[in-house]
């Protein structure tokens, strides 16, 4: 496995989350510095969209995923050269899926021991199955039936989406009341979605597409590690196709992010793809690596320091050592001091754990 192309990788990832470890706060909390710099353009993209269309926010979660799909073939070749066979792997997928899950349920405060309503899809829990059903599918076919298999999902999740909720009679098949994503969870488990009794953004039937975000993320991975030439200038193609497809195809099949529609994984698999491939050429093609370390510190703890911030109380640490200043600055600037501080003691807390050689792998 290649050292430069992991660490392109882990930079990305790092990169990714630091907008969860607090960035997309403290670039709100600048905003506010100026004249209605909470409805400014920059401000709005720290949000998610309230159903239909897409903001930076909404591409934090689906890039993360992708970066899951693009490492499994390199640690399939590794495991492989190790001496596993394909049955270890697919235990393995199996095993790293169902850990996932739990941890999301770990996230969603199992411990508070309330079971009956205990939020069962998560974040977590999407990334563990969508991600173990594409490594399955890795493991089982080559990569131009799994392209035919991608494809035929996103074409039958389309079709599935113009069937409207039969318990919302007269909405749109494609509104929040009116959708089958929500039909189904309501079916299967009312008791335990994000909004009970009525509709969860990482339902299950919205894990199906997202299976494909992962495979694009597979597809990269491989095309990563292939001998091909100008590696760079064809991802970058490869995004601009995505994007076209994905822009044309949401005349009809609205980006959305909550139902996780095929045009959101075609366009979100744009960004992520020109992402990687901006990543892959400043640290592999030019060899520009100093800048990676602060980025590759979060990469390599991506889902310690997702579930440390719901557990750890990183803002009273913040407010212990930084409150004071804080108070004495007028207020728009003491949430600027506050903001950054917040994604200074999460990222100390990282490299605690980096410096140790601890990391969590899952």
């Amino acid at each position: 496995m290649n050292q430069k192309r992991l660490l392109s990788i882990d930079t990305l990832r790092g990169f990714d989350m630091l907008f969860i470890m607090g960035l997309s706060g403290l670039i709100v909390a600048i905003c506010q510095l100026f004249p209605d710099g909470d409805s400014c353009w920059l401000a709005r993209q720290m949000g998610h969209v309230d159903w239909n269309g897409l903001r930076h926010h909404d591409t934090i979660f689906p890039l993360f995923l992708f970066i899951s799909g693009m490492t499994f073939p390199f640690s399939a070749d590794k495991r492989r050269l190790g001496g596993a066979s394909n049955k270890d792997l697919f235990l393995l997928a199996l095993k790293r899926g169902l850990i996932l899950v739990a941890l999301g349920l770990v996230y969603n405060k199992f411990f508070d021991l309330k079971l009956a309503t205990l939020r069962f899809p998560s974040v977590l829990a999407r990334i563990g199955l969508a991600w173990m059903l594409a490594a399955w599918l890795f493991l089982a076919f080559g990569w131009k039936t799994r392209a035919c298999i991608a494809a035929g999902i996103l074409i039958g999740y389309q079709l599935l989406m113009l069937i409207p909720a039969p318990d919302a009679a007269g909405a749109g098949p494609l509104t929040y009341e009116g959708n089958l994503v929500g039909y189904i969870d309501r079916i299967i488990m009312p008791d335990h979605l994000l909004s009970k009794g009525q509709f969860d953004p990482e339902g299950l039937l919205s894990t199906l597409p997202a299976v494909v975000t992962a495979m694009l993320g597979q597809f990269t991975g491989e095309f990563v590690r292939s001998d091909r030439k100008n590696k760079t200038g064809k991802m970058l193609l490869a995004a601009a196709a995505l994007l076209a497809v994905g822009l044309v195809w949401s005349l009809w099949f609205p980006i959305n992010k909550k139902l996780w529609t095929s045009t959101f994984v075609l366009v979100v698999g744009a960004y992520s793809v020109a992402m990687y491939a901006l990543f892959y050429w400043l640290i592999d093609v030019k060899g520009w690596k100093k800048w990676t370390f602060f980025f590759e510190v979060i990469g390599m703890n991506s889902i310690t320091i997702y579930l440390a911030q719901r557990i750890i109380p990183f803002s009273s640490v913040n407010k212990f050592f930084l409150g004071g200043l804080a108070g004495l600055c007028p207020e728009p600037v003491g949430k600027v001091i506050l903001a950054a501080g917040y994604v200074a003691v999460c990222w100390l807390f990282l490299l605690f754990l980096y410096r140790k050689k601890v990391f969590l792998k899952v």
